[in-house]
């Protein structure tokens, strides 16, 4: 073909106004000539088919602006009885026999940034030596030799990680499991002033460019080819995890209650406590199933948003989706999941630059199945790792691990305790070096601890523990110290008998 190939359009759009319409022309436009950057013909073609996905996001974005789409908060209801399954009610139903028919994906796209680290989250040592990512192969692997199947493991990386896990996996060559990777999308971010494009030619650094959010799943398995791969090996029904949640096991009931009730679309819900209030969750939206986040509930709504009472779950973001609906919904251009426009800013000679990009979450998609519904599961199925408050917990006695999954101790008389670390610990480095030896927190209902402290050997944390050290101060609990219900401020150094 001749001449500059210019990206697919989609459908005729009506636009509500002069100024979506000329910043869509100019977004297309510079569009087209990053495409003609590219120089490679099989990159070329990748990237175009990505620039067709983010246009239409982008046309999307304008448009939703423009007539001012929003859910209408008096036909958002609690989900009905029928929208949601208590997990009790099918914890019997256990069988391997559909195991056959299973792949497990992994949400990749994350850096360990937040807690100070370099490269991919899922690298990140949570326990007894072993990263987000060993736990996972560990946990499918051992699945596989017990029933003697051959469930895939799928990672879905970012053009941030990408490179370093390739690199990583290497080491599971050998062990009983098949591993498969692919890149989500990579979208040009957007000027805030101007709507157009940060980047100006594909090989621009990589600030220019972000990775759309897990809602950009569908379209990357398909164009990956990975997803035709597994359906024609049979697989039926991907579990969908973030990489950081640890609960986030195959779970045999709810693959067999998915697949004995046809459901296309499982969202995995817990009981939404006072730590979840911002979590996403699930409406009944006129008798449809739909996820409805924070950032769309008007200012008026949110406190009634994060009311317990009334929005009594959260999504775990542990999915449950048939293969061959997603092979349907990407063909037939069903989707139009919610947009989540993330301002930022970026470096520009001495200048900070705002930018915007716009998001996607996978569990927006919810609607566009059939039969789809939600399983009130147990808390142990959501156990996040986001911060060092975190990985203290995992780390500790109150969990053992089998055969790459976390168990709480039986001993525990309830659920796991609130664990609140200042901002000396958000480093992992700045963790390790003030907590170096776990506490033993069993009978632990609450810990705060501020400012500079460090915790010997072998401490025991029973009830409620505060510890709070002036700025410029320093607080050294011994070794096998006892703190049960106390308060400690100010400086301290307490010295061993």
């Amino acid at each position: 073909m001749s001449g500059r190939r210019h990206l697919k359009t989609q459908s005729a759009v009506v636009f509500d106004s002069n100024a979506t319409t000329v910043a869509s022309s100019h977004m297309r436009n510079a569009l087209n000539d990053l495409a003609d950057t590219v120089t490679d013909p099989v990159q070329k073609q990748k990237f175009e088919k990505e620039m067709d996905n983010f246009f239409a996001l982008f046309r999307r974005y304008l448009t939703d602006n423009a007539k001012g789409n929003t859910l209408d908060w008096d036909r958002i209801q609690p989900p009905k009885p029928e929208q949601v399954v208590h997990y009790d009610d099918i914890a019997q139903d256990v069988g391997s026999e559909f195991l056959s028919k299973l792949a497990v994906m992994k949400l990749n796209g994350g850096l360990g940034t937040s807690m100070g680290c370099v490269g991919p989250k899922s690298v990140i040592e949570v326990r007894d030596g072993k990263s987000f990512l060993d736990l996972s192969v560990r946990q499918i692997e051992h699945l596989n030799r017990q029933y003697n199947v051959d469930v895939p493991f799928i990672l879905m990386n970012s053009f941030n990680t990408d490179s370093d896990t390739e690199t990583i996996i290497r080491k599971y060559q050998g062990h009983k499991i098949d591993i498969m990777t692919f890149n989500q999308s990579r979208f040009p971010r957007i000027f805030k002033d101007t709507l157009l494009p940060v980047p100006k030619t594909f090989d621009d650094q990589l600030e220019a460019w972000y990775p759309p959010g897990h809602g950009d799943l569908f379209e990357s398995l398909y164009n990956s080819g990975v997803l035709d791969k597994l359906i024609s090996e049979g697989k039926e029904v991907l579990f969908v995890s973030n990489v950081d949640n640890l609960g986030a096991v195959v779970d045999l009931p709810i693959l067999k209650h998915m697949l004995a009730t046809d459901s296309e679309y499982i969202m995995e819900l817990t009981d939404k406590t006072r730590a979840d209030v911002k979590g996403g969750t699930i409406i009944d939206y006129d008798g449809d199933v739909r996820l409805l986040e924070i950032a769309q509930v008007p200012k008026e709504h949110v406190e009634e948003f994060k009311s317990i009472k009334k929005f009594k779950y959260f999504n775990t973001n542990n999915l449950w989706i048939n293969l061959k609906a997603i092979k349907r919904v990407v063909e037939s251009n069903e989707l139009a999941m919610e947009i989540i426009p993330n301002f930022k800013s970026i470096s520009v000679g001495n200048s900070d630059i705002p930018v915007l990009q716009l998001e996607t979450a996978v569990g927006a998609a919810i609607r566009h199945f059939k039969g789809c519904h939600g399983v009130n599961v147990p808390r142990r199925r959501f156990l996040p790792v986001k911060t060092s408050s975190d990985l203290l917990l995992v780390k500790s006695d109150l969990y053992s691990l089998n055969a790459g999954c976390l168990e709480m101790d039986s001993s525990r008389f309830g659920s796991a305790p609130l664990i609140k670390l200042g901002g000396h610990y958000k480093k992992v480095s700045d963790f390790m070096k003030r907590i170096p030896h776990m506490p033993k927190i069993v009978e632990l209902d609450h810990l705060t601890i501020t400012g500079n402290v460090t915790l010997g050997k072998n401490v025991v944390l029973k009830g409620t523990v505060i510890i709070v050290c002036e700025e410029g101060k320093k607080i050294d609990i011994p070794n096998g110290s006892v703190l049960e219900n106390v308060v400690i401020t100010g400086s301290l150094s307490i010295l061993e008998h």
